[in-house]
């Protein structure tokens, strides 16, 4: 992919003295009290805004932080707590800007936090006068925030349109790097594995992949939904039987491609939904009408471990089981030990993904974690996301 990049601008010793614009995502938990209660997409920000003042620039970033109300401000959206974390990590003090469309002063070598983006009107709906205004502030954009990269809001796409240089931080430009290395230029064998409640939140995904991979590992109640498809009966487990035929599809599909959707052939179960519900593993073939489908089974996941291991790349995207409950966790960590041990090029992202990852301790093994949710499965849909295509865009002139 194409486009241009803040660590070659400054390589090129073309941004000293520049006034740079950094949207960064800074969207970090907070408990009741406003202090915050995980700091890593923070900590994610800082070697982009470190770059900028090495390069001898004067620095603004900025970012959403919740869902205010445009124009509407309440001490709760503020990023106060955001500018404090950010100065303790950059060893300096980084004064937060209110009100900041209409002009900032910034110098070389200084930093500046403008406050909470979303509260512009006009930001979401990516207002074209916002937009400008934006973009009369600087004389480099640089996006840094894939996880609003599937959004065409006025601080990720209008400023990028309107800028004199737009180009994509060190982490926008790692994730473009991991995501065509793993789908666009993949070793193979590609396997993915996509799990989740819902067949209908990713069926789109599913379909996508369906195109590309040479295996489609699905888990959860996805996973219920294809054993349906595959005529096995799933007692009152979550599923969607109307989807059954779109499940039968996607295994046509890859069938007809030489590829393979693996069914469970053995299964946890419990009778009531809980962390102390008693846990049985049964074949596939002998699921009873009160049983609640839970994880994969020991031999299913010895399966699915040895076929990841053998994997040229890996796409991973949901937790196979309910792994918050130890009882039912097996099936997952299986999978994820097995990605940790494999040689081959692996990409995780999502929320429950990431969850997984730092409950079993494998952040190293992984060899990219996404810092996206929504951004990573609208890639993994084969859509372009919105900052990707205006970055190519400029990139061309």
């Amino acid at each position: 992919m194409n486009v241009l990049r803040f660590s070659d601008l400054c390589a090129q010793g073309k941004v000293r003295g520049e006034r740079v614009f950094i949207r960064a995502d800074l969207n970090v938990p907070q408990d009741d009290a406003g202090n915050i209660t995980e700091d890593t997409r923070i900590r994610a920000s800082v070697p982009c805004i470190t770059m900028a003042l090495d390069a001898g620039a004067a620095v603004m970033v900025t970012s959403h932080l919740g869902r205010p109300t445009e124009g509407e401000f309440k001490p709760e959206d503020s990023l106060a707590p955001v500018a404090k974390r950010l100065g303790e990590l950059l060893g300096r003090e980084v004064p937060l800007v209110s009100n900041w469309v209409g002009g900032v002063d910034v110098r070389p070598g200084q930093v500046v936090l403008l406050e909470n983006c979303r509260l512009n009107k006009g930001e979401k709906k990516n207002d074209p006068e916002l937009a400008r205004k934006m973009a009369a502030l600087c004389d480099i954009f640089v996006h840094d925030a894939f996880g609003t990269a599937h959004r065409a809001e006025a601080s990720t796409y209008g400023i990028a349109q309107y800028a004199k240089i737009a180009c994509a931080g060190p982490l926008l430009a790692a994730e473009i790097d991991a995501i065509s290395k793993a789908l666009a230029n993949p070793k193979r064998p590609l396997a993915a594995i996509v799990a989740g409640s819902k067949v209908s939140t990713k069926l789109t995904i599913l379909k996508s992949l369906s195109r590309n991979v040479d295996q489609l590992i699905v888990g959860g109640g996805i996973a219920n939904t294809f054993m349906l498809a595959a005529g096995l009966k799933i007692g009152k487990s979550l599923a969607e039987a109307n989807l059954v035929g779109e499940a039968k599809a996607v295994i046509e599909a890859m069938k007809d491609r030489g590829a393979e959707v693996p069914i469970p052939t053995d299964v946890v179960t419990a009778k009531t939904f809980a962390a102390d519900a008693a846990a049985t593993v049964k074949a596939a073939t002998e699921v009873e009408d009160d049983d609640l489908i839970l994880d994969i089974g020991p031999q299913t996941a010895r399966k699915l471990a040895d076929q990841l291991k053998s994997a040229g790349t890996i796409v991973w995207n949901g937790p196979v089981g309910v792994f918050e409950f130890d009882a039912f966790a097996k099936g997952t960590e299986t999978i994820a030990r097995a990605i940790a041990q494999s040689s081959a090029f692996s990409i995780a992202g999502g929320g429950d993904t990431l969850a997984a990852i730092a409950k079993y301790g494998i952040e190293k093994d992984v060899s990219y974690i996404s810092t996206g949710g929504g951004a990573f499965l609208e890639v993994l849909e084969g859509k372009t996301l919105p900052a990707f295509e205006i970055l190519q865009k400029r990139a061309l002139g």
